[in-house]
């Protein structure tokens, strides 16, 4: 009769991970998302917002570029409840309309209500538009002599 050995010394032992190691390895990782993830919600929607107010600023900036190019005064009338932007050139050719986001909410401070007319030669009515989504806010002012667009934090 043979007898086998069954000492710790003689088995070998496989390689690998107990299964209190993977539930703790699985805790830690629950935990890193449960911070993490509300962390990049607000990243990301801070991203949006800043996309939607350089895409305004940047409408701002082409219509007083056109309206110098041209020759030809431009208006960018913004509406608020439509979610739209719009470039008219002299009274009533519109040059370009663009949506703005149904999340993003725009208040005026301008003279003209939600309107900036560009003149050929540079100058603006001026104005300052507040754009924003919940927290976050940008202010995008135009200066009326220049018709310099700036945008920074209101």
């Amino acid at each position: 009769m043979e007898h086998k050995s069954t000492r710790a010394t003689d088995a070998t032992v496989a390689p690998g991970f107990t299964l209190i190691e993977l539930v703790l390895v699985l805790f830690v990782i629950a935990v890193a998302a449960a911070v993490a993830g509300p962390v990049i919600g607000r990243t990301m929607d801070g991203i949006k917002v800043r996309a939607e107010v350089a895409g305004f600023s940047a409408t701002l900036r082409h219509a007083r570029e056109q309206a110098v190019a041209t020759q030809r005064p431009h208006r960018v009338e913004v509406s608020p409840a439509d979610h739209r932007m719009t470039v008219i050139a002299d009274e009533d050719d519109v040059r370009l309309s663009r949506p703005l986001s149904p999340t993003l909410t725009v208040e005026a401070n301008a003279p003209l209500g939600m309107a900036v007319r560009f003149e050929p030669h540079g100058v603006s009515s001026g104005g300052d538009f507040r754009l924003g989504t919940g927290t976050t806010a940008y202010l995008v002012s135009v200066e009326p002599l220049t018709g310099r667009v700036r945008v920074g934090k209101p």
